[in-house]
């Protein structure tokens, strides 16, 4: 018994010395805009479904930073876990989402990267989006990854679905991991809803010289997303709008929580405007924020996609990134 009690209090000593590594992510941009943080999170007992919705929205903000970081406790890491859990999960099941295997195109290689197209046999939502890489432009691309070629292995880093604007990213594997998960996905607005949050695109190009994607909105302008850097503890991209978003939110943070221990972001922390420390909550409890930094993600290892990234979105600017 007093076993326990002690291996329980060491538990959250670890946890709470932890939570003073929450801004290592990222440190807190200080000098950026305030934007309004929403939590349209909702209960669900099936770990198989995207219930976490964090958004961000600004009338002003025309580039901000979003950035994938390896979780604290990832140095301890020894194993991994990423298979899906039914557990719960009523009106889906293994069955019901397995699909024929995709067909897979290279659009581009080079010393560096590989670009990947897949295309499924079937689609969630209908989709006219073109991808275009170089000159070269491909359609009905459902999902589009890149992989960096790393200790001659290629590491796929980037998935990227054009049909309805999301995006999962993360950092190289560390060195004592050969692979880590994807987990948190987000959406590069305008973000509207059908059916789920989304954003409606016309075409999505990508330059390996730039490392650059532009994005073409179906309502009209465009969003560049840079990878403005990559290595084994980060990832993280730069976006710029030409135009602000107005009326819905910019961005929108997608991911999952049933448990603590059963999540791919249990927590969240935010710097508000003026405030002189960081408001830390558990993911489903947050409450709306005006806030100039915002951290999702874990301080103790999950069943689910234990070595997916932490994310970060800060530096809220009213001017377009600088062109690198």
């Amino acid at each position: 018994m007093a076993r326990t009690f002690l291996s329980r209090l060491f538990a959250l000593g670890l946890a709470l010395g932890l939570l003073g590594l929450v801004p290592t992510a990222q440190a807190a941009s200080l000098d950026g805009l305030s934007v309004k943080v929403t939590n349209t999170s909702e209960p669900v007992l099936c770990a198989e479904k995207d219930n976490v919705a964090v958004n961000f929205a600004s009338p002003e903000v025309k580039s901000f930073r979003i950035e994938a970081v390896h979780p604290a406790y990832m140095g301890s890491l020894r194993q991994d876990r990423w298979e899906p859990d039914w557990t719960a999960c009523e009106d889906i099941s293994e069955e019901t989402s397995a699909k024929p295997h995709p067909v897979m195109h290279i659009l581009y290689e080079d010393g560096n990267l590989r670009i990947m197209g897949l295309t499924f046999s079937e689609f969630w939502r209908p989709t006219d989006v073109t991808v275009t890489i170089g000159d070269k432009v491909s359609r009905n691309v459902h999902l589009l990854q890149l992989l960096k070629k790393h200790k001659g292995k290629a590491e796929e880093v980037i998935a990227m679905y054009p049909g309805d604007g999301y995006w999962r990213i993360k950092p190289l594997p560390p060195q004592h991991l050969d692979w880590t998960a994807y987990g948190s996905s987000f959406i590069v607005g305008p973000v509207e809803f059908d059916q789920r949050p989304v954003a409606n695109l016309k075409d999505v190009a990508f330059d390996p010289e730039t490392m650059r994607f532009t994005l073409t909105l179906a309502k009209g302008g465009k969003a560049q997303v840079a990878i403005a850097n990559l290595n084994e503890e980060r990832m993280t991209l730069d976006v710029s709008f030409d135009q602000a978003v107005s009326g819905v939110p910019f961005a929108t943070l997608r991911s999952m929580y049933v448990t603590e221990f059963n999540a791919d972001v249990a927590r969240i922390a935010v710097r508000e405007e003026k405030a002189r420390s960081w408001r830390e909550d558990m993911i489903m409890t947050f409450q709306d924020a005006m806030a100039t930094d915002a951290w999702m993600g874990r301080l103790v290892p999950s069943r689910h996609n234990t070595s997916a990234p932490d994310m970060m979105f800060n530096h809220f600017r009213a001017e377009p990134a600088p062109s690198r």
